[in-house]
């Protein structure tokens, strides 16, 4: 079920035996640690019987067991619900439970807190995948009643009871909605009850899930379980540019991530003038046109030179206003101007004996082509037969005969090589090499 991929969930009820601290306990979205699962509780203290139970995209509710089950994180429990029962996962048990109920203010004894029956039976189970499959349909169609009537709201997601007696459908709208007749309606076609709860864009935005502009998933889906007010001001103190589209989430909303860093810009900017401070000197007053917080510099400008910026140190800027404090004025603002020293480049050896990475931009030579070859060699075939065939028969050829010396010395090789293939001695001025004779 939720710990199929750990190999300690063994029994009829499968389940996380390691308590949490493995990190398949508590598979899926909006997932808990528990790092007290490995520490003992002190003597004479019983454990807190009190457990975290999550539903569908990340609501989670607690739950008493009263009946002392041995329930372990990951489990399948059904739990009491209004009315009938419910189907949950047990996210979280122990004494990290009794924190999380202080940090949403919930009390051990109050209404809040219902009971928890038991272990979920394969019937449970499968009546409660039977809810979850027609969650996506009735979606769907209730979109489509809510449009016929003309309601301005938006049906955003729907969740089935565990029993499968009751629905939950969560809504977003900018104004009030009278869904009297869309209840009615609903009620009819899905033979079950019905209750509408609405919700912000940023509840919205964590139902449905996405991926921000990081690449990652939305932190609202996967961790972040409480929505804090994020202002422009947040923006103004990282530097930012007030550009809607670039600090707006999927919800529309600013991004939560701006409250992030934003302790740290804050603590980090004391220490910077305000923007209003003008620097006095001799030379005329400056007023400041930018600042870098990590390499703390800040650049100002003359008034009678707006774009010549003068790049100082933050510890230049604090003796000037200092003295600007006591009465005194510096010449210009130039003689605190810090020195600019390049750092010396560093040539890299290759002292590993690696090859170079321009190795692959060297041309190759061109492979030899086949069929040129091949063409190639046919014409070299045919010149050598037509050769041999203007040897055979030299009269069909126009001016075989000539006086040349060279011809004759040719045609007469030609012959003695015709004399020997017919068994006759050869004639001329040879020598005979079988006999050792000369021949006249």
């Amino acid at each position: 079920m939720a710990c199929t991929s750990c190999s300690t969930s063994t029994g009829s009820v499968p389940g996380c035996k390691s308590e949490g601290a493995c990190s398949t306990g508590n598979c899926g979205k909006m997932p808990v640690f528990n790092w007290l699962s490995n520490m003992s509780l002190p003597a004479g203290q019983e454990p807190f019987d009190i457990f975290e139970v999550r539903f569908k995209n990340g609501r989670k509710e607690f739950f008493k067991n009263k009946n002392n089950l041995n329930i372990h994180m990951g489990d399948h429990v059904a739990v009491e619900a209004s009315p009938g029962h419910d189907i949950g996962v047990v996210s979280l048990k122990g004494e990290l439970v009794r924190l999380q109920m202080r940090k949403k203010k919930v009390k051990v004894e109050g209404e809040q807190v219902k009971t928890l029956y038991r272990h979920a039976s394969d019937s449970d189970l499968e009546k409660w995948g039977i809810a979850r499959s027609r969650e996506k349909e009735t979606m769907y169609r209730a979109r489509e009643i809510a449009s016929h009537l003309g309601l301005d709201m938006k049906i955003g997601d729907v969740e089935f009871q565990g029993d499968n007696i009751k629905a939950i459908f969560y809504y977003t709208s900018d104004g009030r909605v009278d869904f009297r007749e869309l209840i009615k309606l609903l009620a009819d076609e899905f033979k079950v009850r019905i209750e509408m709860r609405q919700i912000g864009v940023r509840q919205e935005a964590q139902r449905m899930g996405g991926i921000g502009s990081c690449g990652r998933e939305l932190c609202c889906s996967t961790w972040l379980n409480d929505f804090r007010s994020v202002g422009t001001s947040a923006a103004r103190y990282q530097q930012l540019s007030l550009n809607p589209q670039k600090l707006a989430g999927q919800c529309g909303k600013l991004k939560c991530c701006l409250n992030y860093e934003l302790d740290m810009y804050v603590e980090a900017i004391k220490g910077f003038p305000e923007s209003n401070v003008k620097l006095k000197t001799k030379k005329g007053d400056a007023f400041m046109q930018k600042m870098d917080i990590f390499k703390r510099k800040v650049w100002y400008s003359y008034h009678s030179e707006p774009s010549h910026f003068i790049e100082l140190n933050l510890d230049k800027v604090q003796e000037i206003v200092s003295q600007n404090k006591q009465g005194e004025f510096p010449d210009s603002l130039e003689i605190f101007v810090q020195a600019f020293v390049e750092e010396p480049k560093h040539d890299y050896e290759n002292v590993v004996g690696q090859d170079s990475i321009t190795r692959f931009d060297k041309q190759k030579g061109k492979r030899p082509n086949k069929k040129r070859n091949q063409r190639s060699r046919k014409s070299v075939n045919a010149n050598a037969q037509n050769r041999s065939a203007n040897h055979q028969n030299p009269s069909s050829k126009a001016g075989a005969t000539s006086d040349h010396p060279r011809s004759k010395k040719q045609n007469a090789s030609k012959s003695s090589n015709r004399r020997r293939r017919n068994g006759q001695k050869p004639s001329g001025n040879r020598s005979n090499k079988n006999d050792g004779t000369k021949t006249e």
